[in-house]
């Protein structure tokens, strides 16, 4: 809500909107896991969409800042639900809805483009909350806006139910008929004795009967378990430092971070959505480069250049600070350095930091443990976000650019975590993550002589993709 269309809000109240969205999405995701099991794929994104579009309208109609804090926790629970099924990496190998019914050949493309659409979606939210903002007067600038968002989520809650549902679900709950049914569709124009599809649904009910019998009964067994709890550590560290790179607090407080360099609103909402093209580009670079270059490196790099950017930006805030007759010259370099606000940031996340926090969770857990692993991991994701946006608004209102010093040191601190604790999982067949890189007797240190017969070994068993598709069509053919 902007102060001189409606109300004045203060930090406080600034932060509890952003907050009460991602406190909301904690308990959506939360929720999800469980309703996605008992409810099937497509009924439980029916639910978040519904829920997103209660939210979303009451936000729309706000008529206090009250309104505003309902409807950014509904929609919250909303997204939480969304995030953890259509994001959230189930028991099989990628058993995400998409991945669920996409064929292998084409599987990584389709959860890769996933994270491309995101972005596509943010930079029509950028564009349209500035032309809103420019071009608009009174309380249309937020409500136009707000209600706007409600368009994808009625598409998508009015159209799901026309999709199939997962045949792995079908199979898992007894139905095993319209799941060979549900694949003949998918991928042999109906034809139930396709060799692939006989060899796919064969390996499906395989994997549902193996994981019937070694799933985690409860959350506990990540914590008794050396190599579960190394695992659900990491992937919470990922997702808690990711918060802490500072690219919450500047995609949330954009407008009010830039007021600090003496930028106006209209501007900074054009710069972020400038920065949304950026993202773009740099999302889709991931996607082609990501199993060349390794996730290890790229997260660390990644986290370093987010440093070095940091660094360069509360720099030249502590140097020309507003009202000093100098805030152009930091304006621009803050423009060049910070996400959301800065351009060499931004494309330093979204190549990085951002699509590795999805990746590397998803793919470190084995079966008996990945729903609920990643759940937790999903949920930590939501905390901090939560934390984060609860408090910029009031740091930045009350010490300025101190407050990014904070951001700079998380970033240094996490590329030296990652140096000593993240092992390389690049083209790494998730059946020998547990033999092998996560072994029993595998050192949490990954530097150093003692860790350097698992790395050799991680290497060894990475899987070359001409190769691997070569096996692919061999393993079909034996099952067969």
């Amino acid at each position: 809500m902007k102060p001189h269309t409606y109300q004045q809000t203060d930090p406080v109240q600034s932060g509890a909107v952003v907050s009460l969205f991602t406190g909301g999405a904690f308990f959506g995701a939360m929720f999800a896991g469980p309703a996605g099991d008992a409810l099937g794929r497509r009924l439980t994104i029916l639910v978040g969409a519904l829920l997103f579009l209660l939210g979303g309208a009451i936000q729309t109609a706000a008529q206090t800042i009250n309104y505003l804090y309902g409807g950014r926790a509904v929609a919250g629970l909303g997204v939480g639900f969304l995030t953890m099924i259509i994001r959230h990496t189930n028991h099989d190998t990628t058993a995400v809805y998409q991945s669920e019914i996409a064929h292998p050949s084409i599987r990584g493309r389709v959860t890769g483009l996933q994270q491309f659409m995101l972005g596509v979606g943010s930079l029509a939210a950028g564009w349209i909350s500035w032309g809103c903002f420019t071009s608009l007067r009174g309380t249309g600038q937020w409500r136009i806006p707000l209600g706007i968002q409600n368009a994808p989520a009625a598409a998508l809650a009015a159209l799901i139910l026309l999709f199939p549902e997962s045949p792995r679900w079908l199979v898992d709950h007894g139905r095993a008929d319209a799941g060979l049914a549900t694949l003949a569709r998918l991928h042999a124009a109906g034809d139930r004795d396709d060799p692939w599809v006989r060899a796919e649904f064969a390996l499906i009910q395989e994997t549902v009967g193996f994981e019937r019998e070694h799933e985690a009964k409860s959350y506990l067994e990540l914590f008794t378990s050396p190599s579960a709890f190394r695992r659900l550590f990491l992937a919470v560290a990922i997702q808690a430092s990711i918060q802490m790179t500072g690219v919450s607090a500047i995609q949330y407080f954009s407008v009010s971070i830039f007021a600090q360099i003496g930028i106006s609103a209209d501007d900074a909402l054009k710069y972020q959505a400038i920065n949304n093209v950026l993202a773009l580009v740099a999302q889709a670079a991931c996607m082609l480069l990501i199993d060349r270059f390794g996730r290890r490196p790229t997260l660390i790099a990644g986290n370093l250049v987010n440093c070095v950017m940091f660094i360069i930006a509360t720099i030249l805030l502590a140097l020309f600070p507003p009202g000093a007759g100098a805030g152009g010259t930091a304006g621009w370099g803050f423009i060049i350095v910070t996400r959301c606000s800065t351009w060499l940031y931004n494309i330093s996340f979204s190549f990085a930091c951002g699509p590795l926090s999805w990746i590397i969770p998803a793919e470190i857990f084995d079966t008996h443990t990945r729903s609920k692993g990643v759940s937790m991991a999903t949920m930590a994701s939501f905390a901090f976000n939560t934390l984060v946006g609860q408090v910029t608004s009031v740091a930045v209102d009350r010490v300025g650019w101190r407050f990014f010093v904070l951001f700079a040191v998380c970033n240094f601190t996490n590329a030296v975590f990652f140096y000593l604790v993240l092992p390389e999982t690049k083209r790494v067949p998730l059946e020998h993550m547990g033999a092998v890189v996560f072994a029993p007797d595998a050192p949490w240190i990954v530097v150093g002589k003692r860790a350097r017969l698992h790395r050799a070994a991680a290497a060894a068993a990475a899987v070359d993709p001409a190769v691997g598709e070569v096996e692919l069509k061999k393993d079909v053919k034996e099952v067969i």
